[in-house]
């Protein structure tokens, strides 16, 4: 099988700094290389201060896609619950004309109980918001088709989690890319559960292009290989505010320039 060319995502978490910083960071990351400019869905930071300045994120992401003009944009990952699933669709259907078809819509079913609370969404369990989430991505997929304009691309779908009986299935059935918080240890696992449910669902798992997070690994070419070795070809680094740090990110970016090669 032909492995597909590496990819490199920064995930610019909208926490810690105001706007300009923000926007500045995201055009230095499109003029070094990178491939896909994420953020995240939160309404308060996960790390530091918890109070401290924060953005949202659909809003955000179109703004870039102003602001930008090469690189791929989207969320790591929208809170399924956030949003009723036709909106969504069509926000992203229109993030996708501003951005001249740059937008990847990244989904998951949510976790962070304290924007449930704060903004009056119903917590629930992780089983019941996966239930959710299943019956949700049926519905963007379907509201693709009806609007006019119509999407200038199929949208990509990337799906975040690795939970192997609910999510996972909702990955075969539904994803281009799958994000995987799981080690170099675990993913193993986790592909061969995958590639059973794409099975059962008669899809190539091939088709799916698998992403991973790499934190603060000192050496890309060592830590990178493996997960490549394994079958990722996405890979993505965080950076926060006050001050983001885009050294890993020019790292990462060298690695993947020369494997490419």
């Amino acid at each position: 099988m032909i492995k597909r060319p590496i990819r490199i995502g920064l995930q610019l978490q909208p926490q810690h700094m105001d706007y300009a910083t923000i926007r500045r960071t995201a055009s230095e990351a499109e003029e070094l290389g990178a491939d896909i400019l994420f953020n995240w869905d939160h309404f308060y930071p996960l790390y530091g201060e918890k109070d401290g300045l924060h953005f949202e994120c659909w809003t955000m992401l179109a703004a870039w896609a102003e602001s930008t003009s090469r690189v791929e944009i989207g969320a790591l990952v929208t809170c399924n619950s956030y949003r009723n699933p036709d909106l969504l669709a069509d926000m992203a259907r229109t993030v996708d004309h501003i951005s001249d078809g740059r937008v990847i819509l990244g989904i998951g079913s949510g976790w962070f109980e304290r924007d449930y609370t704060e903004y009056g969404y119903e917590f629930g369990t992780a089983g019941s918001r996966l239930d959710d989430l299943a019956e949700a991505l049926p519905r963007i997929e379907s509201r693709w088709g009806k609007l006019n304009p119509a999407p200038t691309r199929k949208i990509p779908v990337l799906i975040g989690g690795g939970g192997e009986k609910k999510t996972l299935r909702l990955v075969a059935k539904h994803a281009d890319i799958w994000h995987s918080f799981a080690d170099a240890d675990v993913l193993p696992r986790k592909l061969g559960i995958l590639r059973d449910h794409c099975a059962a669902v008669g899809r190539d798992p091939a088709e799916i292009e698998v992403s991973v997070e790499v934190g603060g690994e000192a050496d890309p070419s060592a830590a990178g290989q493996q997960f490549r070795d394994l079958g990722a070809s996405l890979f993505t680094i965080g950076v926060g505010g006050p001050k983001p740090d885009l050294s890993r990110l020019r790292d990462w970016l060298a690695w993947r320039d020369e494997a490419n090669a």
